[in-house]
């Protein structure tokens, strides 16, 4: 599903997706389009410090996700295990805790807060002549399958 880059309307996808598929796990995928060949696994979602305009002009009350929200919230799956066990050839895989203050993040923690913490995002970088979409294709689903291996474990 893609989601709009609307604070609001992507707030309201996350939701539906939780309340009305319930996944075991939501894996949301963005553009970082500083990054030419770089998946960039992202550990956490911050509530506060969205004062960016989306593409409607508006950014969220109190530039925040959750006005009771927690500051930040903790993905259960563990990036820092992905990023050491997993090589995908071609591209460089790095670990983050700071996805920005802009709809990736806000979409991640919103993410979190409804799936209680069972959420993953990656931002990927732009196609390319070397990023191909097959490639960029293949390299998620290496990366989303051992976030499933690791469900699999939490649930045993």
């Amino acid at each position: 599903m893609q989601l709009p880059v609307v604070y609001q309307k992507a707030k309201e996808q996350v939701c539906k997706i939780w309340t009305n598929l319930q996944p075991l796990l939501t894996v949301h995928v963005g553009l970082a389009s500083s990054a030419t060949a770089l998946i960039i696994l992202e550990q956490c979602g911050k509530n506060k410090g969205y004062q960016e305009r989306d593409a409607c002009g508006f950014h969220p009350e109190g530039a925040c996700c959750m006005l009771d929200g927690p500051e930040k919230i903790e993905s259960t799956i563990n990036m820092k295990s992905l990023w050491k066990n997993i090589s995908v050839e071609g591209i460089d895989i790095i670990l983050s805790r700071d996805a920005g203050r802009y709809i990736c993040d806000y979409t991640y923690y919103t993410s979190l807060y409804y799936g209680n913490g069972r959420a993953a995002f990656i931002h990927v970088p732009p196609l390319s002549e070397w990023v191909t979409a097959e490639f960029l294709g293949k390299a998620l689903q290496t990366i989303i399958l051992a976030m499933l291996e690791q469900c699999g474990e939490q649930r045993e």
